[in-house]
This record gives C-alpha cells, structure tokens and sequence, in this order.
C-alpha cells in the first residue's frame, strides 16, 4: 500500500471506531484506539496489553474486520459521508441564489432566506 492508501484507511477506521466502537469487545476497542489514535507500535500494545506482538495483530484484524462488516450492514459512516456532501451542495446552491438576487436587487427576503440557509448549511459541514 502506498502512503496515502494507509493513512485514508487510518483516518476510516478511526471514524468507524468512533462510530461503532462501543460495539466492540473491550479489548478490540483499546488495541485498536493504541494502536489508529494514539499511533503505538505492535510492540508498545504487547506490552501494555500485557499479550504477544501476534495477539496485538491478531485483535486489531478482527477488530477492524468488526467496524468494516457494521459499516457494510449499517452504513452509517456512508451516511454521514452523503450528508455532507448534500449539505455541501445545498450550501453551494444556496450562495447562488444569493450572489444572483443581491446582484440583481431581487427580494430583501430572498437575500435573508439565502442566508440563512448557507449559516444552517454551514454548521453541519465538516471541513
């Protein structure tokens, strides 16, 4: 895998694990929040696991192979993904309508309606 590759499925299973996390076993949960948000090693989870490098791997798979099968049933993390971009293009269409009635003088309620969608919009963007 390429660089890019391995830190866009980090940032997924970092999103899925705070999606689905509380689903998983204790264990699943805390190797693998070491292992994606606090960035430790194999080694460093053996040892503060108290379980085999091996062990580590093995439940960081299992675990990640948990949040893909969730999202695959689920989808909330596609959800979300679509959300967005629906927000994103309501918020575009929305600064069009505004730019156009301002430009051309159309309603005051119109410029005040266009604006408040885009300030609606704007609060459930993620960017």
């Amino acid at each position: 895998r390429g660089e890019g590759e391995r830190l866009e499925k980090n940032v997924e299973v970092a999103i899925l694990l705070a999606i689905y996390g509380e689903l998983l076993t204790d264990k699943h949960r805390d190797v693998i929040a070491l292992y994606y948000n606090q960035d430790l090693s194999l080694g460093e989870i053996a040892s503060h696991q108290q379980i085999t490098r091996q062990g580590v791997r093995d439940s960081i798979k299992r675990g990640e192979e948990f949040l893909y099968e969730l999202e695959d049933k689920l989808g909330l993390l596609k959800s979300q993904q679509q959300l967005q971009e629906d927000m994103m293009r309501v918020r575009r269409l929305a600064e069009n309508i505004y730019h156009i009635s301002d430009e051309y003088k159309y309603s005051a309620q119109i410029l005040q309606d266009a604006r408040q969608i885009i300030q609606l919009s704007g609060q459930h963007i993620q960017e």
